[in-house]
């Protein structure tokens, strides 16, 4: 069981930058895989990141390669997002998600997921 409560959303401008991070309940964190995902208006829900509980293994959507790094810190039971080169097409309600069976890159595999944090990009 894991509690999931994501923060750093907000309102930003084409090119910027923002970390949003999901701070996690509990004392088996680490042995967790983690994922982020986001939803933008009339759209489904999209992987954007994941991370193996040792860190080693990141994927990324094709469409935020390059620009969005996922990292955790174990020691403090913390996910992070960094989001580089904002573009307006990122405006979505961000999830983190947490699954004790390993990564996936499918949002229907995840077990815990936190409320969300708002990002929005200004065109």
């Amino acid at each position: 069981q894991v509690q999931l409560v994501e923060s750093g959303g907000g309102l930003v401008q084409t090119g910027d930058s923002l970390t949003i991070s999901c701070a996690a309940s509990g004392r088996t964190f680490s042995t967790y895989a983690m994922g982020w995902f986001r939803q933008a208006p009339g759209k489904e829900r999209e992987f954007v990141a994941a991370i193996n509980n040792g860190g080693w293994w990141t994927p990324y959507a094709d469409s935020v390669k390059g620009r969005f790094t996922i990292s955790r810190d174990n020691a403090k039971n913390t996910l992070y997002l960094r989001m580089n080169s904002l573009r307006p097409q990122d405006t979505a309600v961000y999830y983190c998600a947490a699954r004790p069976e390993g990564l996936s890159v499918n949002s229907e595999e995840y077990r815990y997921w936190g409320q969300g944090t708002q990002v929005t990009v200004s065109s």
